[in-house]
């Protein structure tokens, strides 16, 4: 085993990229993650905090496949009550608690829940039983749940909190509580946070193919997405962490794995908040699952669909039946109906759900596998997104008992994020921190619950520029300076990655950040050193994902969608890098003895 580097800065900026390439490209590591999700993020934090010496790549930008386009919920599974899955809603919220009060309580929020009630007596028994359960279980660990229980309520009460529920369609209802997280810009801090502890992270690097002597898998074949410089990274263990990707990632290795993987679509619309009228989020039950109304903000998250995917994993389609069909469910409730006209934004995400060769996929769905079945490489595959610190640790425990050393065990539930520690502290004095930088106190509220303390580093830059205090056109949720800040601090690379995923410009604005892409590109390039045709290049990438995604939206099948959603290039192939900007390649390549000698002796 090496030993680990010292800290590193907490920027993750062009330079930062640079440098971790260069070890990447130089470096024996103990384990190499593949993957920038929210499970390969944080298994690249649990191995760096153990004190090995760790690389994590990503084909694409941080978070940019299932990790940005969950419901952005923490959450226990109260559903899953119902099928006596205790174990995993019990451990869902242990995980739910370690991240409200401990890991990201800046990003992390308690959310109510409005459960609302058809029949009189049995339905409140039966619902109310299983949020006491809900309640019980969330005691267990060793912190406090960071929410309040559940509670019943009357059908007058009930009306005064949810005003716009039809008035006689209820007899009562519950509440309950879980959390709401900005899943892609946590994604973003994990890569952040291992990399301020010393891993060597990098975006836009697409495995191509493995390196083997004899069965054992000894490191991978990488290209450079942005230059299209193919190398080599080498690593004791190299752990598969890419999600629908899973099966793709396998087939190179040549081995065929004992389970699959099998992508689920869910599509979520984004409607103003004002369209009815709510003190709580909404928990309601379809013909086919529940459906959740997930307060975010000036809007309203309602989802999702579960539906089969086999098409283009790195740009799922929402069809308009998908839209119409979340409408008609939310409908259903609602004194004033939901229009197709109310919606700002759709987007479309898969579920990474497990399946045997003969077995029911329901039945393991939400459950994660840990396999090594190839020596040197590691499969982790699917969970909740929530439960990812547990699959993280579950995978570099198996990884590490490969390595023969004496490696500490995980340490990441006392692990906070960037910008957690001080966070309480600097939200009881918002008000000056206002007042000494000049900005109006919602913005610091806003930065605050975005960065954490690290909102001193956008402030900074404010002071230094005050026109990047400026609304973002379009989007006055935010402002000028966020923009410059993820391309400088945050390893954004293009205009997507910041008006889809450091901000959720794409599914918030009515334009989908149409009249904010110019601005973006501007303050971008002036970090990123774009010339003029660059920038041009990018605005132009961006309006064509966004007219290719509204057109796919109005399509009436998952085919005809996807082929219309298509249309519009990956920013790779417009700059001609790289070729073609699928995930991953199918390439594995065979190591001469002397090379395996030498990875042998680390």
């Amino acid at each position: 085993m090496t030993t680990a580097p010292t800290m590193n800065s907490a920027r993750l900026g062009p330079a930062e990229r640079e440098q971790n390439l260069a070890a990447l490209k130089s470096k024996d590591l103990d384990i190499l993650v593949i993957g920038g999700g929210i499970v390969g993020t944080g298994a690249a934090l649990d191995a760096v905090t153990r004190g090995l010496s760790v690389g994590l790549v990503e084909a694409r930008d941080w978070a940019s496949g299932t990790s940005s386009r969950s419901s952005k919920l923490i959450h226990g599974g109260i559903r899953y009550l119902e099928k006596m899955d205790f174990g995993l809603v019990r451990e869902a919220l242990l995980e739910r608690g370690l991240l409200l009060q401990r890991i990201a309580p800046h990003l992390a929020k308690p959310v109510r829940f409005l459960y609302p009630l058809e029949k009189r007596f049995l339905e409140r028994f039966y619902i109310g039983a299983g949020m006491m359960l809900y309640d019980i279980f969330s005691y267990t660990g060793e912190l406090r749940p960071g929410v309040l229980h559940h509670r019943h309520l009357s059908k007058r009460q009930l009306q005064r909190m949810t005003p716009s529920l039809k008035k006689d369609a209820f007899v009562g209802g519950l509440t309950y509580y879980d959390a709401t997280v900005d899943d892609a810009r946590y994604v973003a801090e994990l890569a952040r946070t291992a990399s301020k502890y010393g891993a060597h992270v990098a975006s836009r690097v697409r495995v191509e193919g493995f390196l083997k002597v004899g069965e054992r898998v000894v490191g991978v074949q990488a290209v450079d997405v942005e230059t299209g410089e193919q190398f080599e990274i080498r690593a004791k263990q190299v752990v598969n962490a890419t999600g629908v990707w899973t099966d793709d990632t396998n087939r190179m290795v040549g081995e065929r794995a004992s389970f699959r993987v099998r992508a689920s679509k869910g599509i979520h619309l984004v409607v103003p908040r004002d369209r009815f009228q709510s003190t709580s989020g909404l928990l309601l039950r379809t013909p086919k699952s529940v459906l959740f109304v997930i307060p975010r903000g000036r809007h309203w998250i309602i989802g999702t669909t579960d539906t089969d995917w086999n098409l283009d994993k790195a740009h799922p389609a929402a069809t308009a039946k998908d839209i119409d069909y979340v409408l008609e469910q939310v409908n259903r409730v609602l004194a004033v109906k939901l229009t197709r006209d109310d919606v700002e934004g759709v987007y479309a995400g898969l579920r990474p759900l497990l399946s045997g060769e003969s077995d029911d996929t329901s039945q393991l769905s939400r459950e994660h596998i840990v396999a090594h079945s190839v020596p040197g490489l590691v499969l982790v595959a699917g969970g909740k997104w929530t439960t990812y610190r547990v699959m993280a640790k579950d995978a570099i425990d198996a990884a590490v008992a490969a390595l023969g050393d004496k490696i500490p065990a995980s340490t990441t539930k006392d692990i906070p994020l960037l910008g957690a520690v001080g966070y309480k502290a600097a939200w009881n004095r918002r008000g000056k921190i206002a007042r000494a930088f000049g900005v109006h106190p919602v913005r610091i509220e806003h930065l605050l619950n975005r960065y954490g303390v690290m909102a001193d580093e956008i402030l900074d830059m404010i002071k230094a520029e005050p026109e990047l205090a400026e609304a973002v056109p379009g989007a006055d949720d935010y402002m000028l300076a966020e923009l410059k800040y993820a391309a400088s601090h945050e390893g954004a690379l293009h205009l997507d990655d910041v008006l889809a995923r450091r901000t959720r410009i794409s599914i918030e604005a009515w334009d989908r950040g149409v009249s904010a892409a110019p601005v973006a590109a501007e303050l971008m390039g002036e970090v990123l050193g774009w010339d003029t045709a660059r920038r041009e290049r990018e605005i132009e990438t961006y309006l064509k994902r966004v007219a290719a995604e509204i057109a796919s939206q109005e399509q009436p099948d998952d085919e005809s969608a996807d082929r219309v959603r298509l249309e519009a290039p990956d920013i790779a192939s417009v700059l001609g890098h790289a070729g073609d900007n699928t995930p991953h390649g199918t390439k594995s390549v065979q190591l001469d003895a002397t090379r395996a000698g030498e990875q042998d002796a680390e």
